[in-house]
């Protein structure tokens, strides 16, 4: 094999390593591409390629995460990775591993370690790799690796749910959820969600967004029976599609461009969380974007009273 089918042969799994390290599909985008002038640029051939394309991945991975972290600190709102709709890399020894570490929820507990946990907890228990092939790749020994793996583990236990619902029950409650959410109703809505449910936007300042997560299933399903249809009334339209290996949708404009994402996180029959990305530099991956600020005038003018006519006066 060239060197150029070797890499193509590599390519989803590196992307797949680089974006649970980072969250986002451009700077995964990115990384996978600076990995490839690395191996194009070598005099050697590396005695595994699979080994010296994912340390190098990993590593450049590692270094993007640092500086993006000092960016989030200044990031307007609430964080959340970009929004993936289909994972490119596909290993049925470890699907269920890798669909658990792409959701929302997970990437959202990774950020809870530092860039060398993350990268060592989702080498060894996501990809299965082993801690010589670990240790190379953050360039740190065995026994500091496994150090680092007992610590995220313990980090990633803290937040995790105990129980996680099969992939059809959370389809069929994500096909009633979204059929309620179009019918703009409150009941409906209420009773798909939990009692602590959050609704949670990020719009990064740059869309329209809540000033605050919100709360509560009466308050989420009063929120959400308001406001979506309004949206359907200046004709955006809802196309339910699995977010991050979670049911979710995506919002279009009249035109076709992309309002939104959402996704859902499904638990003990009950709808968790429901989390938003508005924000155009999230989206731009999935296609055209919309114009979410001119949608949002569009619909407050739609709210406002038509100015009544006057009578007409006696004809003359």
């Amino acid at each position: 094999m060239s060197k150029v089918e070797e890499f193509e042969e590599l390519r989803p799994l590196l992307f797949s390593i680089a974006y649970r390290i980072l969250g986002s599909v451009s700077e995964a985008e990115d990384a996978v591409q600076e990995t490839w002038l690395r191996f194009d640029g070598s005099a050697t051939r590396p005695v595994s390629v699979k080994a010296f394309l994912s340390a190098a991945v990993t590593r450049i991975s590692i270094d993007v995460l640092r500086s993006a972290r000092m960016r989030r600190e200044e990031y307007v709102g609430p964080w959340f990775p970009e929004p993936l709709l289909s994972d490119p890399y596909q290993d049925p020894a470890r699907s269920a591993e890798l669909a658990d570490s792409v959701s929302m929820a997970a990437l959202l507990l990774l950020e809870r370690l530092s860039p060398l946990e993350r990268a060592v907890f989702l080498l060894r228990e996501v990809f299965g790799f082993g801690f010589e092939e670990i240790a190379a790749a953050v360039e740190r020994s065995q026994a500091a690796c496994r150090q680092l793996l007992v610590r995220a583990r313990r980090h990633m236990a803290a937040g995790r749910p105990r129980f996680a619902a099969d992939r059809q029950e959370r389809q069929e409650l994500a096909a009633r959820f979204f059929e309620a959410l179009k019918d703009g109703d409150v009941d409906g809505l209420r009773q798909l969600l939990a009692a602590d449910v959050q609704l949670v936007g990020d719009g990064g300042g740059r869309a329209p967004q809540l000033a605050r997560a919100v709360t509560g299933a009466q308050n989420v399903a009063r929120l959400l029976a308001g406001v979506l249809p309004r949206l359907f009334q200046v004709e955006v339209t809802l196309e339910q599609h699995e977010v991050n290996g979670q049911p979710g949708a995506i919002f279009r404009d009249r035109e076709g461009r992309i309002l939104q994402t959402m996704v859902l996180d499904v638990l003990d029959g009950r709808i968790q969380a429901v989390r938003a990305v508005s924000n155009p530099d999230k989206l731009g991956h999935l296609g055209p974007v919309a114009d979410a600020w001119a949608l949002d005038r569009e619909m407050k003018q739609a709210r406002r009273p038509r100015p009544l006519t006057p009578p007409a006066g006696p004809a003359r």
